[in-house]
């Protein structure tokens, strides 16, 4: 009086109600599809030629800034990128004149975001 074993039992002969079994068997009837399209290479992002990144302390209160400067960019752009910027570092900041500074001390991992937005020359100091 123990369970019975399904062990014993054989598995039902082919898929049980597959609508689309007897499809299979016509797929080499089906027309060939148009080729692929050739890949191509993005084009490079066009930013600004270089940006200079730093790290500031003096006249904050021994805050640790950020600075990247000589972007070359109007103040609307500017607002743009340090939208980006603060999303991918994860951090504050603000646009001053015509820098953006981000807090804390940000210069390790700046430069590859920078370089993937566009900008050819990354000078950290």
């Amino acid at each position: 009086m123990g369970k019975r074993d399904k062990k014993d039992e054989a598995p039902p002969p082919g898929p049980f109600n597959n609508p689309f079994a007897a499809l299979s068997a016509q797929r080499e009837a089906l027309p060939v599809g148009p080729p692929p399209p050739p890949s191509r290479q993005k084009p490079e992002p066009k930013g600004p030629a270089r940006a200079v990144v730093r790290m500031e302390r003096k006249g904050r209160g021994g805050k640790e800034v950020t600075v990247v400067e000589q972007l070359g960019l109007p103040a609307a752009q500017l607002d743009t990128w340090l939208k980006a910027l603060k999303g991918g570092l994860g951090c504050g900041g603000v646009v001053e004149e015509d820098a953006l500074v981000l807090q804390g001390d940000q210069r390790e991992r700046l430069p590859a975001l920078l370089e993937a937005r566009g900008v050819r020359k990354v000078i950290v100091g």
